[in-house]
C-alpha cells in the first residue's frame, strides 16, 4: 500500500480527500486507480501534476514504488 497525500488543487478535484491508502506498483498504476476513483477532474490535474516520494521529486512515472512510501500529489501552482 501507498499512502498518497493531496495538495491545493489536487486535494479539490479529489473532492477534499486530504490523504487516503491506495494499492499500486508505480505513479502510472497510481495515477489510473485514482483516476478511476476520483474521476476526470483528477485525472486532468494529475497529468500536470509533480509526486514527490517520501519528500523526493519523481519524474519516472513507471518507477517501482516501494509499499509503504508517501506519495504526495503537487499540481502546478500560480503565484506572483
Amino acid at each position: 500500500m501507498v499512502q498518497v497525500r493531496y495538495f491545493a488543487g489536487a486535494r479539490a478535484a479529489a473532492g477534499g480527500v486530504r490523504e487516503e491508502l491506495i494499492s499500486a506498483g508505480s505513479l502510472d498504476e497510481l495515477t489510473a486507480e485514482l483516476t478511476q476513483r476520483h474521476g476526470e477532474g483528477l485525472a486532468v490535474v494529475l497529468k500536470a501534476a509533480s509526486f514527490l516520494v517520501d519528500g523526493l521529486a519523481c519524474h519516472d512515472r513507471s518507477a517501482e514504488l516501494p509499499a509503504g512510501v508517501t506519495v504526495d500529489v503537487l499540481p502546478p501552482f500560480a503565484g506572483g
